[in-house]
C-alpha cells in the first residue's frame, strides 16, 4: 500500500511513492523554467509546471514497487495561476510568490489605512508576498484577462487548485485553508474568504476556489486526464504547512525550518492563533475535516537555497549545489565578506520589499570560495534572525531546531546554523518532508495512518551542536543588511 505525493515546488516537481512505513520508495523530480521578464518580476507557465508534475509522476511510478492508492498535493504558496475552466489552459503566466511588482500597490493600501485590519482578518502584512495583492494587479493591468474572470470563464487558484483542476479534468476548483490562509482574502477565524477583503482587492468571490480540509477525500483524479490513475486526491497543504507535517509537527510548540528556494520556521501553536505586532505571520497550519483550524507562527525568508541556485545559474561560479560544502571548507571563514541575499527583497524581520542582493566587503584576496561560503553563512544568519524573532516577539523559545529540504544536507550549514542559534539542530533522516507532509495527509485522509502513527515515523539523521561563538559575524550581517535596504525604490 503507497501513497503517491505530488511536492510542486518553485523551481521544480517531486513525485514521491511513500509505503505504509513511511518510507520513500520511489522518486521522480523536473524542474521547470523561471521566468523574469523584469526587474523584481518572477513568473511561472502553469502548463510548464503541469508537464513537470506528468513527467516526475511518471518517472516515480515506474521505479515503484507497488501502485499507489490516494495522492496527497502540496505546493509553493501564494502563486497565483489564472486558467480557462473549459480548456484548462493558462490564461497568463502565474505571478509567483517572489514578485515583488505590487511593492507601491501595497504602499498605497498602507497610506490609506487598511493595514491593520488586513492583518487583524488575516495575520499577514500588506507585502507583495501574498496573493491578493497580485490579482489586484491582474485587475488593474490585464484587461482582456480580468474581463474572462468577470465573466466566469477564467478561475484564479493557488498550484493546488491549478493541479487539482488539471487531474480532475476540470471536475474540482478547490484550495485547502493553508494556501487560502496565503492569499489575504481569507479570515483565519471563520475558516471562510471574506467579503470584506475581496472588496478591498477587488477580486469576485465566485472565481476563488471552495476551501476544503487539509485531509479526507476532497476530490478523485480522471485516469484520461493524469496517467491512467483514478485516485482519491485525501491531502492538501502548502508546502511549509505540509512540511511540519512531515516532521510530526501536530502539537502545539512543536516547530520546524525548511531549507528550500527560501526558509521557512513554523511553531505549532494549536487552536490559538497567535498575533504578532512585528516581523511573525499568523497562518493556518492545518484545516481539520470536522472544521477546526490548527495555526502556527511562521517567519518567512525568501531566498536561502535560491542563492545557491543563483551562484550556480547567474554568477556561474559552482556547477552544482552539492560542491557548496567542499569549496566552501576549502577556506577558514568569508574573509569578511558578506551576501544578503535580497534578490527578491527582505522577509522577516525586515520586511522590505524594496531590498535588493549585495556583496560586501570583497578585496583583492576574495576568492569564489569565500563568496559562497558567505552565502552558507547568510542562510544561517537569515534563519537565526527568525528564531531571535520568535524568542522576541511570540514569548517562543525553541528547546531545538529540526531542519529538513534540500540544503539541509550541507553539514556546514548545520554547522553554522546550530553556532548562530545556540541551540541543536536536529537534521531529518528524511530531508523531503514536505512530500512526506502531503503523503501523510492523504495517508490521515484515506485511513493508512492515524496522527499517532505518523508522530512516531519521525527519525534523526544527525544532531549539530553549538561549537563556536557566532556574534561578531551575526552582527557585521546586520550591519550588512542595512545597507541593502530601499535600494530599488526609486
Amino acid at each position: 500500500m503507497a501513497v503517491l505525493s505530488i511536492d510542486a515546488g518553485t523551481t521544480g516537481v517531486t513525485a514521491l511513492l511513500v509505503d505504509r512505513q513511511a518510507r520513500v520508495i520511489a522518486r521522480g523530480y523536473r524542474e521547470f523554467p523561471q521566468h523574469f521578464p523584469h526587474d523584481g518580476w518572477v513568473e511561472h507557465d502553469p502548463g510548464e509546471i503541469w508537464a513537470a508534475t506528468l513527467e516526475a509522476t511518471r518517472d516515480a511510478l515506474a521505479a515503484s514497487p507497488e501502485p499507489p492508492t490516494a495522492i496527497g498535493i502540496t505546493n509553493q504558496r501564494e502563486t497565483v495561476c489564472f486558467w480557462d475552466r473549459e480548456t484548462l489552459g493558462a490564461v497568463q503566466r502565474a505571478i509567483v510568490w517572489q514578485d515583488r511588482r505590487t511593492a507601491s500597490m501595497c504602499e498605497e493600501w498602507k497610506s490609506q489605512g487598511h493595514e491593520p485590519r488586513v492583518s487583524e482578518l488575516t495575520g499577514l502584512r500588506l507585502d507583495p508576498y501574498f496573493s491578493g495583492s497580485k490579482i489586484a494587479w491582474v485587475a488593474r493591468n490585464d484587461p482582456t484577462t480580468w474581463a474572462q474572470v468577470m465573466s466566469g470563464r477564467v478561475a484564479i487558484g493557488t498550484v493546488d487548485s491549478y493541479l487539482i483542476a488539471r487531474m480532475s479534468r476540470g471536475l474540482h476548483h478547490v484550495t485547502d485553508a493553508t494556501n487560502a490562509s496565503r492569499t489575504l482574502l481569507f479570515d483565519i477565524r471563520t475558516g471562510q474568504w471574506s467579503p470584506e477583503l475581496a472588496a478591498l482587492f477587488g477580486v469576485p468571490l465566485d472565481a476563488l476556489p471552495e476551501v476544503v480540509p487539509s485531509y479526507g477525500e476532497i476530490g478523485r483524479t480522471d485516469p484520461a486526464a493524469f496517467l491512467g490513475l483514478d485516485l482519491p486526491i485525501a491531502g492538501i497543504a502548502g508546502d511549509q504547512q505540509a512540511a511540519l507535517v512531515g516532521q510530526a509537527g501536530f502539537a502545539p510548540g512543536d516547530a520546524k525550518c525548511t531549507y528550500g528556494t527560501g526558509s521557512f520556521l513554523l511553531v505549532n501553536t494549536g487552536e490559538r492563533a497567535v498575533p504578532s505586532s512585528s516581523g511573525l505571520l499568523t497562518t493556518v497550519a492545518l484545516g481539520r475535516p470536522d472544521g477546526t483550524l490548527t495555526y502556527a507562527l511562521e517567519g518567512a525568508v525568501f531566498v536561502t537555497g535560491a542563492a545557491v541556485q543563483w551562484l550556480r545559474d547567474g554568477l556561474q561560479i559552482i556547477a552544482s549545489a552539492s560542491e557548496t560544502q567542499a569549496l566552501a571548507e576549502s577556506v577558514a571563514d568569508s574573509g569578511g565578506v558578506v551576501f544578503v541575499p535580497a534578490l527578491t527583497g527582505l522577509g522577516a524581520p525586515d520586511w522590505d520589499p524594496y531590498a535588493r542582493g549585495t556583496i560586501i566587503g570583497i578585496t583583492r584576496g576574495t576568492t569564489r570560495a569565500h563568496i559562497v561560503r558567505a552565502t552558507l553563512e547568510a542562510i544561517a544568519f537569515e534563519v537565526r534572525d527568525v528564531v531571535d524573532l520568535m524568542a522576541r516577539e511570540g514569548g517562543v523559545q525553541l528547546p531545538r531546531l529540526a531542519v529538513d529540504g534540500g540544503a539541509a544536507a550541507n553539514d556546514l550549514l548545520c554547522q553554522l546554523q546550530a553556532d548562530q542559534v545556540h541551540i541543536p539542530v536536529d537534521r531529518s533522516a528524511e530531508l523531503q518532508t514536505t512530500g512526506l507532509g502531503a503523503a501523510f495527509l492523504a495517508g490521515l485522509g484515506t485511513g493508512i495512518w492515524t496522527q499517532e502513527e505518523v508522530v512516531a515515523t519521525r527519525r534523526t539523521d544527525r544532531v549539530f551542536t553549538p561549537q563556536a561563538d557566532g556574534e561578531a559575524a551575526h552582527r557585521r550581517w546586520r550591519r550588512a543588511v542595512e545597507r541593502a535596504k530601499g535600494w530599488a525604490e526609486d
